[in-house]
């Protein structure tokens, strides 16, 4: 009966501290993983998104770099955490909406719980500054005239299939580098390993510095800080690769962790300091916050491209 008493006490106990560690969350700190290596834009973007929410939650928000596959590796890993709040992805969409059309992956998309779209991601092709052509169509162009193939990095699997699309409609060959984010692109182009290159954000520093160029804006509009460089589709070609990020946990978030992850997150999308931050320091797009538009965003993107894969 002792033994009866004592297994039952300490089975109430373990109860009473586990709800007590979820009306507490976040007791421990949180660690934010994201999907590039240091200095690129979203991790930029991750550390300042963590900086900014550890303070309303008043615990440390650590920042682990998990590179690969555009954000697959990181996917791959945000899917086997606990789903209590403590670890959380930043990362772009593409892992969980385009890349699991094209990739044999252990996850799906169904196995997150997609919390806040945070910005849309600038982006587009550059070359090195002295290479001579001034727009994407001018470098095929040259590559056909001249027979030879074009050495291209990229981002991500939507990217990568984007620019071999073009390059088989323009009949030139194609050689093609994984990149571990922006950066990598960025030293690849100037040190003239790359012809071209998929990067974000970050290229407007360096096209400001005169080591790179944009040659395509990515994006469905142009880029404003570059408004004379073209889209794809200006340029003949029914592309756009667009980088959405957004805040992504492991499917059946504890619901007390989800609630004051997501008022966070919304004290976050009403601040015009952080509205600045991600407009105006890292030169991303603005984007409609909330668990909703998340939602429907994946599974928007997500039919999208099924569609586009089946075709």
């Amino acid at each position: 009966m002792r033994r009866f008493f004592s297994l039952a006490m300490g089975f109430t106990t373990a109860i009473v501290m586990a709800s007590a560690s979820a009306a507490d969350f976040p007791s421990r700190p949180i660690t934010f993983l994201t999907m590039t290596q240091p200095g690129a834009q979203i991790d930029r973007l991750t550390r300042g998104l963590g900086q900014r929410m550890s303070e309303i939650l008043g615990q440390p928000i650590n920042v682990k770099n998990v590179t690969g596959s555009h954000g697959t590796v990181m996917a791959t890993e945000l899917s086997r955490a606990k789903s209590d709040g403590y670890t959380i992805g930043v990362t772009s969409l593409t892992a969980y909406t385009y890349a699991p059309h094209h990739a044999k992956l252990t996850y799906k998309p169904e196995d997150f719980d997609y919390l806040t779209l945070v910005a849309l991601n600038s982006s587009g092709f550059i070359s090195k500054s002295d290479k001579p052509w001034n727009t994407l169509k001018e470098a095929f162009t040259w590559h056909k005239e001249n027979d030879k193939a074009m050495v291209a990095m990229f981002h991500g699997a939507d990217d990568r299939d984007a620019i071999t699309r073009i390059a088989k409609a323009e009949g030139v060959k194609l050689s093609l580098i994984p990149s571990k984010g922006g950066p990598s692109v960025i030293k690849a182009v100037t040190g003239g390993h790359a012809d071209v290159g998929y990067v974000g954000a970050i290229l407007y520093k360096h096209v400001e510095a005169g080591s790179i160029k944009l040659i395509a804006a990515a994006l469905g509009d142009r880029l404003p800080p570059i408004p004379d460089v073209p889209t794809l589709r200006e340029q003949g070609y029914d592309e756009q690769v667009e980088m959405i990020v957004a805040l992504v946990a492991p499917k059946d978030l504890d619901a007390d962790a989800k609630a004051k992850l997501l008022e966070a997150a919304d004290t976050l999308a009403n601040s015009e300091e952080t509205k600045e931050f991600i407009t105006g320091n890292l030169l991303m797009r603005p984007v409609e916050w909330g668990e909703a538009t998340a939602d429907s965003t994946a599974a928007e993107l997500y039919e999208t491209f099924g569609q586009q894969a089946q075709k």
